[in-house]
């Protein structure tokens, strides 16, 4: 579904906002991407800037005009810092238009159209789409580069995507970001209690220091890696404590 979702740039001056195009829609999922009257491409501050993204930028297509872009289209969303007097429907948030768009590109291809760095949009190519879109920004200073807004309505896109249930998207968590069982939180605890008592730390049977701790540890919400990093310090410091034979029973 996410290949029928087209990103267009027209007359992109700079070829560095290719490349950071071309890297915001790969971290998004997004692949395709066409140039109209793109004023250098291919360029090396292009590929550059893509940072990765250069499979983005070897399949890019370039084309003489939008209507070329979109003819085969169903939805042609442009994005525009400003209203026009033409009587297109608009999305004021861009995730009610992620919503619309990801919907259409179930069944074929839609268009996200962004203008030049500078001037945006003509009044003829928004003629040449079936709607617009802002995004909503400091009034006083709502000036985006032309790679972020394309990041940001692409999040948007790939956020109401990855909530279909058809999507098949997994998030899968670094490794060194898992939790670790309780077993494991247990014996760091047992651990923490015994150094806590043996380096002198603790000297009150009933006081409650030890328990905030373990309180605070179970808040910090430790990943694996964490929990044996501490493990690792609390057994260092263990080995420095004056031996302490365990009494006969």
């Amino acid at each position: 579904m996410l290949s029928n979702i087209r990103i267009i740039l027209v007359q992109t001056f700079h070829p560095g906002n290719i490349g950071a195009t071309a890297r915001a829609m790969k971290t998004m999922g997004l692949e395709n991407l066409v140039l109209v009257n793109p004023r250098s491409f291919p360029d090396d501050e292009a590929t550059r800037l893509a940072a990765g993204a250069t499979d983005v930028l070897e399949n890019v297509r370039v084309v003489d005009s939008l209507n070329d872009a979109v003819s085969d289209c169903v939805q042609v969303v442009g994005a525009s810092a400003r209203l026009r007097s033409m009587p297109l429907p608009h999305f004021d948030e861009p995730d009610t238009m992620a919503e619309s768009v990801v919907e259409n590109a179930t069944a074929a291809p839609v268009a996200l159209v962004f203008g030049r760095e500078r001037s945006g949009l003509t009044n003829e190519e928004i003629r040449a789409c079936t709607h617009q879109v802002s995004i909503p920004a400091n009034p006083e200073y709502g000036i985006l580069n032309l790679s972020q807004a394309v990041q940001i309505l692409a999040y948007e896109v790939h956020r109401c995507f990855r909530k279909r249930p058809d999507s098949g998207f997994v998030y899968q968590a670094p490794s060194e970001s898992t939790p670790p069982s309780r077993e494991q939180f247990g014996y760091f605890q047992q651990h923490l209690s015994q150094v806590m008592h043996k380096s002198g730390f603790i000297t009150q049977p009933h006081a409650r220091t030890e328990e905030q701790l373990q309180a605070l540890f179970s808040r910090a919400e430790l990943s694996r890696r964490e929990l044996s990093l501490l493990r690792g310090f609390l057994s260092a410091v263990e080995a420095h404590l004056p031996y302490e034979p365990t009494p006969k029973e």
